[in-house]
Formats: C-alpha cells, sequence, structure tokens
C-alpha cells in the first residue's frame, strides 16, 4: 500500500496545510489557492444576500432528458449546476483551485500516482440518505461505462482503478503521471443508486434524479419549461463554498424555439435575464420604454475568460476537406473585417488563437522552450511554422479580398480544382459543393456573405438551419460537411483536450473532435500538456499545440469578445466583486438575489 501524505509541491501543486477534521481542503495547479483553511466564503458573492423569490430564465429549442451525462438526448436547462453536486467546487476567481464540496479532504500519494478523497460525513442525498464512498465508486463506474457520454472516458483515461477503503474514503489510483489528474476527479458527480433503479444509464432520461444538490424538481412540461424549488433541507448550505449562493426559492427554465421571439418575451416580462450573443440584437434591439425606465437594465461585464476558438469547422472525414490548400483557400473567402463593420457592429475580435484572450496563445515565432519542444517534431511540420506566424486572412489595407481570392484560386489549383464549364471542378469532374449545417436561423446573414464569396471562387455552398435535436445528433454522429461550432478553453487546458484534438476521439460519435483531426504531433502535445510539471511547462506546451493546430487549418476561425452583454430586471442584484473567469448565466444563478 502507497503511504500517503499531505503535501506542498513548490511551483507544481500547492495542497493546503488540513488536518483529518479539514472541511475545506484546496489544490491549484501550479500556484498556491488563494483561499486558505478558514476561509468564509468567496470574494464574488455576498454572505448577507436575500433568501427567497424566483429567477425564470431562458433555454433555447427544448429538452427531453434530466440526465446530462449520456450521449441521448438534450439535457433540462441548469439541471447539472442546480441538482448534481461534484466532489469539489472550482474558484472562479483563480486559473485552477479546487475546494472540498462532498468531499472534505483529499490526500495524494507521494509518488502522484493515486489521490484519496474522503467524504463529508454530513453530505446527504435530498431524501436524506448519506453518501457514502460506495456511491462514489458506483458514479464514476457509470461515467466510465460505455452507458454514459464518451467524453469521461476520453477525460478520465488515466485512471487505472479504484478502491473503497472504507465507509467515507476511496482512492483513485493512476495508470501513469498526470499532473491535473487529482484535481479534475473533484469534478465527478455523485448519482444516487436509487434514481438508476433497473434502468440502464444510457437509457435514463426521462426519470427525475435523486441528487444532493440544492434544488429539487417541483414540476416541468417535458420540452418547454421546468421549474426548480430550494431544497430546505440542503446539507452544504453552510460550507464556505457554498455561502452566499443559490439565493431564490424557485428557478425556473422557460424554452423558446427562437432567440427573436425570447427576446420579446423577455421585453414583455416572460423572464428576468438575458444573456445576448448576438451584436446586432446587442445593438439595434435591446432598447424600448423598459430600457429608459430602468426597469430593464443592459450592461456589459468584464471577464478575463480563455476564449478559445470558434469558427466554420470543416469536417475532414469528407473527401472534399482533406487537402489542406484546400481548408486554406476557403479560410481566405472570409471577410471579417467586413462582417465586423457591417454585420457586429466592430463588437468582435478576430480569433486567431485556441486559446483566444489568454497568455496560452502562440504569438510571434517559436523561440526558447517552445521551439526546442517543436524541433522535436520539425520533419513532421511545415517549415513556414518555423519561419513565419500564422495569421487569419485580412482585408485591412494593403491586403484585399480579391488579393486573398487570387491566392485561394492558386491553391485550389495545386489541389486539382479548376473551372470546368463555368464551374469549379476536380479532375473526376465533380463539382466543388458543400452544406453548412446551423442551428441558429440569425447565423444565415452570417453566412451569407461568405457563401457569396466561395461562389466567386465557383465554390457552390448551401446552409440549413435545423432544430436543436436534430442539429445535436447529426453533429454527435460527425453528419456534416461544414458546422459552426467552438472549442471553449480554461485557464489550464489539460485531459479535455483528449476529447477534442486526440486521434482516437476523431472515430468516437459523441467527441469534440468534430474536425476529425488525426495528427501524432497533435496527440504528443497534448500528451506532454496532460504531464507538465509546472505553469511554465504548461504555458510552453500549449502555445506549441496552439500553433501546429492553427497551421492545421481545421476551422475558419471566427471571433470573441472579452465583455459578457447581459440585460436583466431591475429586481435582480449581484455581487460588487466580480469573478475573473465564469459565465454571466451561471454565475446570476449561482451568486444573484431579489432585492
Amino acid at each position: 500500500m502507497q503511504i500517503l501524505s499531505r503535501i506542498t509541491l513548490i511551483s507544481l501543486l500547492f495542497l493546503s496545510s488540513i488536518n483529518n477534521l479539514s472541511a475545506a481542503s484546496s489544490m491549484a495547479m501550479g500556484y498556491s489557492p488563494k483561499y486558505q483553511q478558514n476561509f468564509k466564503h468567496f470574494d464574488y458573492v455576498n454572505p448577507a444576500a436575500k433568501k427567497g423569490g424566483q429567477l425564470t430564465l431562458t433555454g433555447f429549442g427544448t429538452f427531453d432528458s434530466f440526465n446530462p451525462f449520456v450521449l441521448k438526448g438534450i439535457s433540462a436547462g441548469a439541471v447539472d449546476l442546480l441538482m448534481f453536486e461534484s466532489l469539489t467546487e472550482k474558484s472562479l476567481d483563480e486559473p485552477f483551485s479546487v475546494y472540498g464540496l462532498l468531499a472534505d479532504d483529499i490526500q495524494l500519494a507521494k509518488n502522484k500516482l493515486s489521490v484519496t478523497y474522503r467524504i463529508n460525513k454530513k453530505a446527504r442525498f435530498s431524501d436524506g440518505t448519506e453518501i457514502t464512498a460506495n456511491d462514489v465508486k458506483f458514479s464514476v463506474d457509470l461515467l466510465l461505462s460505455d452507458k454514459a457520454h464518451p467524453q469521461y472516458r476520453f477525460y478520465y483515461a488515466d485512471i487505472k482503478q479504484i478502491k473503497v477503503l472504507d465507509k467515507y474514503r476511496i482512492r483513485f489510483e493512476f495508470k501513469k503521471l498526470n499532473p491535473e489528474l487529482h484535481l479534475i476527479i473533484g469534478d465527478l458527480p455523485v448519482f444516487s443508486k436509487k434514481w438508476l433503479g433497473d434502468t440502464s444509464f444510457d437509457k435514463l432520461t426521462e426519470v427525475v434524479p435523486l441528487t444532493s444538490g440544492p434544488y429539487l424538481v417541483e414540476s416541468y412540461d417535458l420540452g418547454k419549461n421546468i421549474v426548480y424549488k430550494r431544497n430546505p433541507n440542503y446539507w452544504a448550505k453552510d460550507l464556505p463554498v457554498r455561502k452566499g449562493m443559490y439565493n431564490y426559492d424557485k428557478v425556473v427554465v422557460k424554452y423558446y424555439k427562437d432567440q427573436t421571439v425570447a427576446l420579446e418575451a423577455f421585453k414583455a416580462g416572460e423572464f428576468d435575464f438575458f444573456s445576448e450573443f448576438h451584436s446586432k440584437r446587442w445593438a439595434r434591439d435591446h432598447n424600448g420604454p423598459k430600457y429608459d425606465s430602468g426597469e430593464i437594465i443592459k450592461k456589459t461585464l468584464k471577464h478575463k475568460n480563455n476564449a478559445g476558438m470558434q469558427g466554420f469547422i470543416l469536417n475532414t472525414r469528407r473527401q472534399l476537406f482533406q487537402d489542406k490548400r484546400v481548408r486554406r483557400a476557403i479560410t481566405l473567402a472570409m471577410d471579417f473585417e467586413w462582417s465586423n463593420s457591417h454585420l457586429f457592429y466592430n463588437q468582435y475580435t478576430r480569433c486567431e488563437s485556441f486559446f483566444s484572450n489568454s497568455e496560452l496563445a502562440a504569438t510571434g515565432l517559436p523561440e526558447g522552450a517552445e521551439l526546442k519542444l517543436l524541433n522535436q517534431y520539425r520533419e513532421q511540420l511545415p517549415a513556414a511554422l518555423f519561419n513565419s506566424q500564422w495569421s487569419a486572412p485580412s482585408t485591412q489595407k494593403p491586403s484585399s479580398l480579391r488579393q486573398n481570392l487570387r491566392q485561394a484560386k492558386q491553391l485550389l489549383k495545386q489541389a486539382g480544382w479548376t473551372i470546368q464549364n463555368g464551374r469549379l471542378a476536380n479532375q473526376q469532374g465533380q463539382p466543388f459543393r458543400f452544406e453548412a449545417l446551423l442551428i441558429q436561423k440569425g447565423f444565415e446573414r452570417i453566412i451569407a456573405p461568405f457563401a457569396r464569396n466561395l461562389k466567386r471562387l465557383g465554390i457552390e455552398v448551401s446552409y440549413r438551419t435545423v432544430d436543436a435535436s436534430l442539429y445535436r445528433r447529426r453533429v454527435d454522429g460527425f453528419e456534416f460537411d461544414m458546422v459552426v461550432s467552438s472549442f471553449p478553453a480554461s485557464q489550464s487546458p489539460g485531459n479535455e483536450l483528449f476529447n477534442m484534438f486526440y486521434s482516437t476521439a476523431a472515430d468516437k460519435k459523441g467527441s469534440r473532435n468534430l474536425p476529425g483531426i488525426k495528427d501524432p504531433v497533435v496527440d504528443a502535445l497534448i500528451e506532454k500538456i496532460v504531464s507538465s510539471e509546472n505553469r511554465e511547462d504548461l504555458i510552453t506546451a500549449t502555445r506549441a499545440l496552439d500553433r501546429v493546430l492553427l497551421f492545421g487549418e481545421y476551422m475558419v476561425p471566427n471571433w470573441y469578445i472579452n465583455i459578457h452583454r447581459i440585460a436583466y430586471r431591475s429586481e435582480l442584484a449581484m455581487p460588487e466583486t466580480l469573478p475573473l473567469y465564469y459565465d454571466p448565466e451561471n454565475w446570476m444563478i449561482k451568486s444573484g438575489w431579489l432585492k
């Protein structure tokens, strides 16, 4: 048996000093946690927030499931946030720090090949039954089985085995060193066996879950709305990680098929909070008497979120997109500057990194430690990666769309595509045509000018907007040519990258590897990131990965914004101190209150 000890790893990770009775153990990746053992609450909450009232939110499309952990179905809005609790709680004002929730003590082995979590003896499911180490093992076994969403098997692939040590302690043993694995295990939700019953987990969709979170399901109309009520017997309400949180008696989610309709419903008072993602609506439609009177407040909130990458993803499983020159040619037809000026009211910045708005983004030419790392794969990488910085095409002077399209034509010609009988075709005479799959009708006005530019190259593009259920099925099954999607990124990327970019994820339905990337250099760099033992090595490897992905031309980059745009009823209140890394709606659910 390995000897366990509570340790401080200088410049690697920090495990705060705790004892066997610790109620809020904490760990961080590469730095010391901000909040020490005796902290009372997070800075971005109001511990004196008023309890009571109802918060009504909007959901987009529909829902047909209460189980967010399986591939099948679309889960109810906020069900994971309000009902399912995990072993630890992440801090929103630190890159990657966790604090005890269901677990009150965490012990990392000296050789870092196992971690032991101790369950808080006060932890209870909503029916009053105690949560034990056996419940944790039951839940993790489910998530790692083929009955759960495949993302969990990628995320936790380095867990070798799980052992229940006693009623409250459970040990996770690792296949190899994985410096963040003991931290991300804290994300694991814990289920009650009563919820599963005799139903297979992948078919457990319409049974209301029995959980340990702050809310219960009061009522629902499947696909239309769901009402959550605060559990008066919530076991964790006095923990430091829950002080000032979950202040509403009820949280209601109403579903709308169309965001424009939802905005009008918001103005009419049908719900309380609107997080806006469309520049045109923000600039032109968030106005009216209720805005003028102050009944509705329109505000921007600063954040330091890693913006990741959003774009038009090209499915390289399709023969049409397997040549990188073709993918670059398509990218050259995107006129971001025109779109930003004419469609987006100059609100956006072009994505030029898979880790936009962060220190993890690759800049300039590779040098120092990053160059040394990339040199290991020089023969497998394009020479341009070492002597030029990747950049998204621009139409700012002295460049122009015409110049970009001329370059695109040359690339297409090199790839075997020429104009034949007035249309672009390959050597077999097959025309260059594809479909863009959309989930929001509002995106049609954005893709239309892009499609017109592609038509000038002889490329025929159709676009189709489908409902949320069909969209989910087609994307999960990789049944698309081009789709608008994003790769969200954290301040401390790690195991989630296996699901996004690793070769084995390309053939796993439901994975986030939508482009179908299969690149041994990408695989090696992901493994390097995951095994990084300090922040400096992680940054170096992430920048190298960013550079390789960019030169792979897997998607046409879109744009990002470094503020949140929100509108809300004046009766809502929020803490004065903002977190650094957050989703505004989730933060309002967790930290807001009614005046």
